[in-house]
This record gives structure tokens, C-alpha cells and sequence, in this order.
């Protein structure tokens, strides 16, 4: 029978992860804490599922498909990630709008079907949550992709 996590783990680890807010109830009586500094999490797009065995470069975008690629960098805070568990489904969408740098040429016509968030600014780190994207988003030369603000990111449940 595969395994899952209680709503109040996924909320847990969810709030750890993205808000760096302490896990309580877990370890010594602090739980496992936030960071001193939080830092940032990396938003990466990909074109294809990076799966469960991945890591942030699988099926990402290149900058071969999208000139001008990068990950963008997010807070590790409240303010950047809403996490909410409606129904029980624990929810997260960014505060903010989430600004891709332009796509200055390339093939064009390339379908982005996947947001990751991970933990590396270039390379291979770690893929701690993705989703599809819903619209596709289809690259071209001057498109500037964006997750709009309240953009439902990751559910999990």
C-alpha cells in the first residue's frame, strides 16, 4: 500500500520549506527550525514532468529552446508563498507576480508544461515540489513568461 502524509505533515513541511517557518512537535521542543537567514527558493520551468525521481534540470527549459532563460529566485517567507489547506488540500500560490527574464530568440513555439521550485540557483539541486502549468505556457522570441499573482502553484494532498 503506498504511503502518504497527514494533512497537518504537508502543511508542516510545506510552511518549513517555502515560508521558513518552524515544524513543531517534531525532534526537540523547538521542532525543526527555520533557518537564521531564509533565503530564497528557485522557480524553474520545464517542458516536460520532471517526476518524482527528479531534479530541477529535468525536462527544464534551456536556454538553447528560450534565450534569455533563468530560475527566478523567491523568498523563503510568508510574504512570498500563501499556503492554505482548504478542504484539506494543502494549497500554496505565490503573493506576488513571478517575472521570467524576456526570450530574446530561439526556435519559438516551445511548450512550458511544468513549474518547479527547488533549492539551486543553476544545476541539478533539489526538486522539492512541481505542477503543471495550466495554461501551457508556448515560448517565443519577446515573451516574457509570468505566474500571476494568487497563481495556483502546488497542491498536495
Amino acid at each position: 500500500m503506498p504511503g502518504s502524509k497527514s494533512n497537518a505533515c504537508e502543511l508542516g513541511w510545506l510552511h518549513l520549506f517555502l515560508n521558513n517557518e518552524d515544524f513543531a512537535g517534531i525532534g526537540d521542543s523547538g521542532g525543526l527550525r527555520g533557518s537564521v537567514v531564509p533565503g530564497v527558493v528557485e522557480v524553474s520551468l520545464h517542458k516536460g514532468d520532471p517526476g518524482e525521481a527528479g531534479d530541477q534540470t529535468t525536462n527544464e527549459i534551456t536556454t538553447d529552446d528560450y534565450p534569455g532563460y533563468a530560475r527566478v529566485p523567491v523568498a523563503r517567507t510568508a510574504g512570498a508563498w500563501n499556503i492554505t489547506s482548504p478542504g484539506g488540500v494543502a494549497t500554496v500560490k505565490n503573493v506576488a507576480e513571478i517575472l521570467f527574464p524576456q526570450c530574446t530568440g530561439g526556435p519559438g513555439n516551445v511548450p512550458i508544461s511544468h513549474l518547479g521550485i527547488g533549492t539551486a540557483h543553476t544545476g541539478a539541486g533539489i526538486l522539492g515540489y512541481y505542477n503543471s502549468l495550466t495554461p501551457n505556457i508556448v515560448i517565443a522570441v519577446g515573451l516574457q513568461p509570468r505566474i500571476p499573482p494568487d497563481g495556483e502553484v502546488i497542491t498536495e494532498d
